[in-house]
């Protein structure tokens, strides 16, 4: 069965026994995962399952109440600043302002980190997902997936080496999710690494190099989408060989019930 703890040297992204409640209600029961330079990570799960609470503690938003974690190489408890300066964070909702084109999103943050030549940064990052040709018009005008895309653009202002995806695609039409699964592959192509959370399973097989699946504050398996596939046997229909998807393997594991 594969690991759901093995620390890698080097890794991008280290957690270990993190535990975290809220009162008498336990979110967070004792996570170990590893992320590997320059992968793209999924943690899946469904509502509850405890993915955000994982995000917030690795971004520093919110303590642990044990275990370790470090992100970059910094411990995520004693050198906060450093893990700020290493990862961006994009949410569940585009953070953009809509009044603003999204050329003027891009630009205000870049002024915003006081870094040189913020107009090339903005017409780099437009040319790199695709939004050149609505670079002038109002955010307000931009589908959900322009939008989503423009939001992670931003979130690459200044080069961090990780980034973390809060269920990037939560609320986007068909389309729009597979312009932000282009988008988060060109994040990987470019050397950075991604920690996904999503609870769409097609999304994970689709993205991930590895998958956890988080259920009830717990991780239950962590592998390749191969790996995860052998944990159920092939199914034969008709004398065809049909081998178990991801959604099987999901559902194999939490059952139904949420």
């Amino acid at each position: 069965m594969p690991s759901t703890a093995s620390p890698v040297q080097g890794s991008a992204i280290h957690v270990e026994g993190l535990t975290k409640s809220y009162k008498k209600l336990e979110v967070l029961s004792g996570v170990d995962f590893d992320v590997a330079r320059g992968s793209i990570f999924a943690l899946l799960g469904s509502n509850g399952a405890g993915k955000t609470t994982v995000v917030n503690i690795l971004s520093t938003l919110l303590h642990a109440d044990a275990g370790t974690a470090s992100v970059n190489g910094f411990d995520v408890g004693t050198k906060g600043a450093d893990v700020r300066q290493s990862i961006s964070l994009t949410g569940q909702f585009a953070a953009v302002d809509e009044i603003l084109s999204g050329r003027e999103n891009l630009v205000l943050v870049a002024k915003l980190r006081h870094l040189k030549n913020p107009e090339k940064i903005a017409d780099d990052l437009l040319e790199r997902f695709n939004l050149t040709d609505a670079a002038l018009r109002k955010v307000s005008t931009y589908s959900g997936g322009m939008r989503r895309r423009l939001d992670i653009a931003m979130s690459l202002i200044g080069n961090p080496p990780i980034i973390f995806l809060d269920e990037p695609t939560t609320g986007l039409d068909p389309q729009g999710r597979i312009e932000v699964w282009k988008a988060v592959q060109e994040l990987a192509d470019h050397g950075t690494t991604v920690l996904l959370t999503t609870q769409y399973l097609n999304e994970a097989e689709e993205l991930a190099d590895r998958i956890a699946i988080l259920h009830k504050g717990r991780i239950l398996v962590n592998g390749t989408l191969t790996e995860l596939k052998q944990l159920l046997p092939a199914a034969k229909v008709e004398y065809v060989e049909k081998q178990p998807t991801l959604e099987d393997v999901f559902f194999a594991l939490v059952g139904t019930d949420k």
